[in-house]
């Protein structure tokens, strides 16, 4: 953790919902007139698109049918981790980007699946902003969690989950039902081992519940709305968080216990906009008594 260099990582699984969760952090971002350094997870994967499917086929070969991007060996875990020890000590690091489609690869004339080369970090920036699967990443060799000060959890229950990526993989991606949840059995080691146990590191959890009937998932014809849904927010911490406040700005919520508050799922983003608006200008102050104090 760092006064004059705060990290904000938000960590959760493919399918998840964090690309949500990025977008209100953007907005408050606009808002407030805060300059972050963005980083991908994606970014810090081991492998680009190509060379990943020839990896898989040969760990198949091989007899290893949990060879995925959610576990260590396909990952850079360690430069991860140096990056966020970079920017806490000294506001700066390297980053890349992982090109997802064509869109995103034509400004830089490079294949869809490949890597930016790395560059530095801008100067001068407020604080960093992560978004991806190991922002909480514990290993014998590695701990990056110790590093952001904030640190948010996505994690729909589990079914809701799979739904949604099933959507999005079948929709957008073009991919089988067969081939999507052939992934989703290939990642479970690895989801159980590296992906699950962040979410008792973070500081606050953010947890959509459907409350319509998703028991088979993998028949569900779209994903259950922000109306069919309510969100479950957990604090690691509770001590300064004003919950009087949030229940009565956020109608219909509740509490479920002394750290949990319940809102409904339409009204996730309000949430979040309330709860870490907050926690932004405590961060931007702290760094400019910091940076003064120089």
């Amino acid at each position: 953790m760092s006064e004059r260099h705060p990290i904000i990582a938000i960590t959760g699984s493919s399918g998840a919902g964090t690309s949500s969760v990025t977008r209100t952090f953007e907005a408050i971002f606009r808002r407030e007139n805060v300059k972050a350094a963005v980083i991908e997870g994606d970014s810090f994967h081991r492998y680009d698109r190509k060379e990943m499917r020839v990896r898989q086929a040969e760990a198949e070969r091989a007899g290893n049918k949990h060879f995925s991007h959610f576990g260590a060996e396909n990952n850079l875990f360690a430069e991860l981790e140096a990056l966020f020890r970079s920017y806490a000590e000294s506001g700066g690091g390297r980053r890349r980007k992982y090109l997802h489609d064509p869109g995103e690869a034509a400004p830089y004339r490079q294949e869809p699946g490949t890597f930016t080369p790395w560059e530095d970090l801008p100067a001068d920036t407020d604080m960093l902003f992560y978004e991806g699967l190991h922002g909480a990443v514990c290993t014998s060799e590695v701990d990056v969690a110790r590093w952001p000060d904030l640190l948010i959890g996505v994690v729909p229950v589990i079914n809701l989950e799979w739904i949604q990526k099933l959507y999005r993989d079948k929709n957008v991606r073009g991919y089988s039902t067969e081939a999507v949840t052939d992934t989703i059995l290939r990642r479970m080691p690895d989801y159980v081992n590296y992906i699950v146990p962040q979410f008792g590191r973070t500081h606050v959890n953010f947890q959509r519940v459907p409350v319509v009937d998703t028991s088979n998932p993998f028949i569900a014809r779209d994903i259950p709305s922000a109306d069919e849904s309510i969100c479950v927010i957990r604090f690691a911490n509770p001590k300064g968080i004003d919950f009087p406040y949030l229940l009565g700005m956020i109608h219909n919520s509740w509490m479920s216990r002394a750290n949990t508050i319940v809102v409904p799922g339409g009204k996730m983003e309000l949430a979040m906009q309330l709860i870490f608006t907050p926690f932004i200008w405590r961060m931007l102050e702290r760094r400019r008594r910091a940076l003064g104090a120089l």
